[in-house]
């Protein structure tokens, strides 16, 4: 279980992450076609208050997405063992796609405003995909056996 946290946690932090900066950026890029200034500094204060303030909603939704697919991707995986990182990476990336899908169904409207484009979507879900990843990664890093180190005796 704790070997599975650690690539969970870092994995669903990491999609959240990108998904943050993505929908802020997009939001920002907006802003600036309109004509109106958006210097380097306005972005990154913008962003750090978006993670901050997305944290106790978003990160959740994330967190739920990704506790439903991963875990189908871990059983594909023992099936077809050959593409275990597709499948982990297609679990994200389908994950956050039904997130939203099912968030604009429920509610009416798009809490993430970026994904009221296709771009901005798919930027999510390429958000979530790199989670996917990141889950993979993590998970056969933490289950390969650790080699004894030998002393050098030179």
């Amino acid at each position: 279980m704790i070997k599975v946290l650690k690539a969970f946690l870092p994995a669903t932090i990491l999609a959240f992450l990108l998904a943050s900066v993505l929908s802020t950026q997009m939001i920002l890029a907006r802003v600036q076609a309109m004509g109106l200034d958006v210097p380097v500094n306005v972005r990154i204060m913008t962003t750090l208050q978006d993670i901050v303030g997305m944290a106790s909603s978003y990160l959740l939704l994330i967190t739920l997405a990704f506790a439903l697919a991963l875990p189908v991707a871990a059983r594909l995986a023992r099936v077809i063992s050959n593409r275990a990182v597709v499948l982990f990476i297609l679990a994200g990336f389908v994950a956050i796609a039904v997130l939203h899908i099912a968030l604009q169904f429920a509610l009416g409207i798009h809490p993430i405003p970026a994904t009221r484009t296709l771009p901005g979507f798919l930027g999510q879900c390429l958000a979530g995909a790199a989670g996917g990843w990141c889950y993979y990664r993590l998970r056969q890093a933490n289950s390969s056996p650790k080699q004894p180190e030998t002393p050098n005796v030179a």
